[in-house]
């Protein structure tokens, strides 16, 4: 992987500056890269950590394609012969290879007329998911931080995970797959952001994109999993549930609190602990007179006024920075017209991603072999956009790689599903989830450095939720058809790379703290 230059200073920060007797007040990025390390054995101890949340939500959100998947049936009378309608199910002399209780298709009959009960539980999942994304997403940004809010929602899926096993009938196994999406959605932003503020600028934007590794190591693990247990979909939502317990039980306690959250709600002395334990574990020395501060806050130096000044100033940037929600973004012109694209991008984004992974099952092949295969197809677009992201930045790689897969996408959706030419229209297929597994990845990172500290999580909760509609959309998409499917795929990968254009490059930029911090920040870079 290419070095990378390190990030701008923030803005009104001007990188590390002499106070008269209270020595040097840096920022947290700045902290960092001189003095603290930016990625050194502290934040990979502590990304390894949070990021396996990522395999959590992997298990709560995939688990569906096997639990609601629908098992070969056999003819039951003597002869294997004679027997009716299958949508007659038993009354006909039908039987599920795997018996009644392999899977919720099997048990309560969703076929033929009931089959889009099936979609339906799916559809509910992710509406929940979208709801949980923004509700976790301001929570963390607010009061209960982005540990606390990462335990309360594993805590939530193991729950709701154990309940949905015990699921009577199908609509209380709705509501339940609802629930565990209002408390799924969110897993992966949180886990993502707490993973990566501790991390300095050079070094973020390959971790981050590193995230998603564990995602598709997830994936893979619930294939074979869910191999061990083909006859119990009951039994397979017990075992998948259980992970996120002995997560908060026996990962989470080792984990910290953002740094950068703790400064932003005014706890400077729990943010510098944080700060000093990093440069203890990686064999660095934090000088005892820096103190850290947020991204706006004048240098008391070059500050000519009064202390009575000085604390007037203190406490109006307080009450700014220390909170902020999804209104604050639309206050901006800045953060709203970033915050409006990025939630376009990532819904047509998802409808590509989650479209393409459903036509698998379409593939009529083992369905445990063809899940671990999708899964490690992904891993070298992650490895790909890594190594590319600070070569090329994000804004060319997010428009490069959302256009290759809409233009293979439409290219599969010229081609007839016949002989060797169906071949052909998969390989268009897998080159366009490459394309936007590389997509999706990248618009990670490229969301959290569009916003500051203050609104991240709030604007990556929006955003999360556009993904989770595009996610919603996607199966009934795949429903319409071979080649009208591609299409669509297509035209929302175009459209997408398109509007990226709009979109400012954060390559070596600052990650900013405070939205004033921010504007000060764009108008010093095009002053």
């Amino acid at each position: 992987m290419s070095t990378t230059e390190p990030l701008l200073p923030a803005a009104g920060g001007g990188g590390a500056t002499k106070a008269k007797s209270k020595g040097t007040r840096l920022c947290i990025d700045d902290a960092l890269s001189m003095h603290a390390g930016e990625f050194g054995r502290w934040q990979l101890r502590h990304f390894v950590l949070v990021s396996a949340a990522w395999a959590l939500e992997a298990l709560h959100t995939m688990v569906i394609i096997f639990a609601d998947r629908e098992p070969a049936m056999a003819c039951g009378l003597p002869g294997g012969r004679g027997c009716g309608d299958r949508c007659a199910g038993a009354a006909a002399g039908w039987e599920w290879a795997d018996g009644a209780a392999s899977s919720t298709v099997a048990e309560w009959g969703l076929v033929c007329g009931e089959r889009y009960k099936v979609g339906l539980a799916q559809a509910v999942f992710f509406a929940g998911c979208m709801i949980g994304a923004g509700v976790f997403g301001h929570l963390s940004d607010s009061f209960l931080g982005r540990k606390g809010s990462l335990q309360v929602v594993c805590v939530l899926n193991a729950t709701f995970g154990l309940l949905t096993a015990l699921s009577p009938n199908y609509w209380a196994y709705a509501a339940l797959r609802l629930l565990t999406g209002f408390s799924t959605g969110s897993v992966g932003v949180l886990a993502f952001v707490l993973a990566t503020e501790p991390i300095g600028p050079s070094r973020r934007g390959a971790a981050g994109m590193s995230t998603f590794y564990f995602f598709s190591g997830g994936i893979a693990a619930l294939a074979g999993v869910a191999a061990l247990f083909p006859r119990s979909w009951r039994t397979l939502y017990v075992v998948t549930s259980l992970p996120s317990l002995a997560f908060v039980a026996a990962v989470a306690p080792f984990v910290s609190e953002s740094p950068r959250w703790y400064l932003v709600r005014r706890r400077a002395d729990d943010a510098m602990r944080v700060v000093r334990a990093i440069a203890a574990a990686n064999g660095r020395c934090l000088p005892d007179d820096v103190t850290l501060k947020l991204d706006d806050e004048a240098d008391e130096e070059s500050s000519g006024k009064e202390e009575s000044v000085d604390d007037a100033s203190a406490n109006s940037s307080s009450s700014s920075a220390s909170s902020g929600s999804i209104v604050d973004v639309f206050r901006s012109r800045t953060t709203r017209a970033r915050l409006v694209l990025s939630v376009v991008i990532n819904l047509l984004s998802s409808v590509v991603y989650y479209g393409l992974s459903l036509n698998v099952v379409n593939l009529k092949t083992n369905l445990y072999v063809s899940v671990v295969a999708n899964s490690l197809a992904e891993m070298p677009a992650y490895l790909l956009t890594a190594l590319l992201l600070d070569r090329f930045g994000r804004k060319p790689l997010a428009i490069g790689t959302m256009l290759l897969s809409g233009a293979f996408c439409t290219a599969g959706s010229l081609i007839a599903g016949a002989g060797v030419m169906s071949v052909v229209r998969m390989a268009c297929g897998v080159v366009g989830i490459f394309g936007m597994a590389a997509t999706y990845n990248l618009l990670f990172i490229y969301t959290a450095e569009l916003f500051p500290t203050v609104v991240r999580n709030a604007a990556l909760g929006c955003t999360a939720q556009a993904a989770q509609m595009g996610a919603i959309v996607a199966p009934l998409v795949v429903v319409l058809g071979e080649r009208v499917p591609f299409a669509v795929f297509g035209a929302s990968g175009i459209v997408g790379g398109l509007l990226v254009f709009y979109l400012p490059e954060t390559k070596n930029k600052p990650l900013y703290d405070t939205m004033a911090g921010l504007e000060e920040g764009e108008k010093s870079l095009l002053g």
